[in-house]
């Protein structure tokens, strides 16, 4: 019995190691992740982003309107999607899709505001958010933020 429970230990050990390395690098890098989404996020702040259709801001003086765009492709990484496999057995919420989902929409959102930014621009309208699975497993998302950037005179 001895014998074969550490036969058993020694035969499973490398996969479990991997395991816990793998789910200690993913998960570090998401919060690397989030904390330079918040970085970003902060620093762009003075961007204006609304998701009216038909508002008309009040435009600077020779100014039109161009189409911005920000787009992302993010991925889970398998540790977690092992969990959320074995959570949907159970009918769970599945939050590590939640999270997947918040990043890239996030993270679409910083680039779009980001290339208003380099244009010159201070307002966005008509803000749309697209979202999509890129593979069967739905550990990768691709995340699309558009909206028409325009310069205001109006003062945050």
């Amino acid at each position: 019995m001895n014998n074969s429970l550490s036969q058993m230990l020694m035969n499973y050990s490398p996969l479990i190691v991997l395991f816990v390395v793998g789910w200690f690098f993913g998960a570090r890098h998401e919060r690397q992740h989030l904390a330079q989404l918040a970085i970003s996020e902060k620093s762009l702040s003075h961007i204006i982003v609304s998701t009216e259709r038909f508002y008309q801001p009040v435009l600077a003086d020779n100014t039109q309107g161009e189409l911005v765009l920000g787009s992302v492709v993010i991925a889970q990484d398998y540790f977690k999607m092992v969990i959320a496999r074995v959570s949907s057995i159970f009918g769970k919420n599945l939050t590590t899709y939640e999270t997947l989902l918040a990043r890239a929409r996030r993270e679409a959102l910083v680039r779009m505001r980001t290339q208003a930014q380099a244009k010159g621009y201070n307002h966005i309208y008509g803000l749309r958010l697209e979202v999509s699975n890129i593979n069967q497993l739905g550990s990768m998302v691709e995340a699309i933020a558009y909206g028409t950037a325009v310069v205001t005179d109006e003062q945050t």
